[in-house]
C-alpha cells in the first residue's frame, strides 16, 4: 500500500519486491498478476477500512440531524484524510481503474443517498418512495464529501499545509450546508410541479375556442335596426 501510494499503480513490481525484501518470482507466487496486487490494495484500504458505524449513525433518529452529520463526517474524515487513502484514490483515477467507480458507487448507495433521505424526512419534504431522489440532491451531498476530501488533497497531493483544527472546519462545513439546503431542496422539488401546472394551464388555454369578432360597420352606412330590416325586405 505504501509503495503504490508513493509511486502510483504504474510502479514496477521488481522495485516493489525489492522494497518488500522478497524475490520477484515469490511476489507473483502469492499474487498471480499486478491487477491482483491492486485488487488486494483496494480490499485493504477501501473495504477493510469501511466503518459500519457510519451507516448506523446516519440513520440514528435519536440524534438531531445536524449533530448526527457533524459526528459522521468527523469519523469519516479520520479514515479518508490519510496519506494512503488520498493518494491511492487519486492514482486509481489517473490510471483509469474501476476502483474509484466501485468505491463511489458504494458511497452513493450507503452514505450519500441515505443522507438525502434523512434530510427530506427531517424537513418534511416528499418521501423518496413518492418522489425519487434528484441528481441535484445527490450532488449537493457529494459536495460536502468533496470539500472535506479536499483537505487531504491539499496536504498529500499539493504538499500544502492544512489547518490543525479540522474537526472545527468540518463542523462549519456541515452547518453551512444545512443552513441553505432546506430552501434549495424546496425549490428543486417544486420546480417540476410548477412546470407541470404551467404546461397544463397553457394546454387548457390553447383548447378554448376563439370567439369571432364582428366586423364593425363604417359610421356612414350604419342604420337603425328597424330601417335596416325594412331595407332588406324591400
Amino acid at each position: 500500500m505504501k509503495f503504490f501510494a508513493e509511486v502510483g499503480f504504474g510502479g514496477d513490481t521488481r522495485e516493489l519486491a525489492r522494497r518488500a525484501h522478497v524475490t520477484h518470482p515469490l511476489l507473483f507466487r502469492y499474487f498471480p498478476s499486478k491487477d491482483a496486487l491492486i485488487e488486494r490494495v483496494y480490499d485493504e484500504v477501501y473495504l477493510g477500512r469501511w466503518n459500519p458505524q457510519w451507516e448506523t449513525l446516519i440513520h440514528d433518529a435519536s440524534i438531531p440531524l445536524r449533530s448526527r452529520m457533524v459526528r459522521f463526517y468527523t469519523l469519516y474524515a479520520q479514515t479518508i484524510l490519510t496519506y494512503e487513502w488520498v493518494r491511492l484514490i487519486m492514482f486509481a483515477g489517473l490510471k483509469g481503474a474501476d476502483l474509484n467507480r466501485r468505491f463511489f458507487d458504494r458511497v452513493t448507495e450507503r452514505i450519500v443517498a441515505p443522507i438525502c433521505h434523512e434530510i427530506r424526512q427531517h424537513y418534511g419534504l416528499p418521501d423518496v418512495r413518492k418522489r425519487p431522489l434528484t441528481q441535484t440532491e445527490l450532488e449537493l451531498v457529494w459536495g460536502v464529501n468533496s470539500r472535506i476530501f479536499y483537505f487531504g488533497v491539499r496536504k498529500y497531493i499539493y504538499g500544502m499545509t492544512v489547518p490543525e483544527n479540522l474537526d472545527e472546519l468540518i463542523e462549519a462545513e456541515v452547518r453551512t450546508f444545512f443552513d441553505g439546503v432546506r430552501h434549495t431542496l424546496q425549490d428543486v422539488l417544486e420546480q417540476p410541479l410548477k412546470r407541470k401546472a404551467n404546461a397544463n394551464g397553457s394546454a387548457k388555454k390553447a383548447k378554448q375556442p376563439q370567439r369571432t369578432q364582428r366586423k364593425p360597420r363604417s359610421a356612414g352606412t350604419q342604420l337603425p335596426r328597424r330601417q335596416e330590416r325594412q331595407a332588406r325586405t324591400t
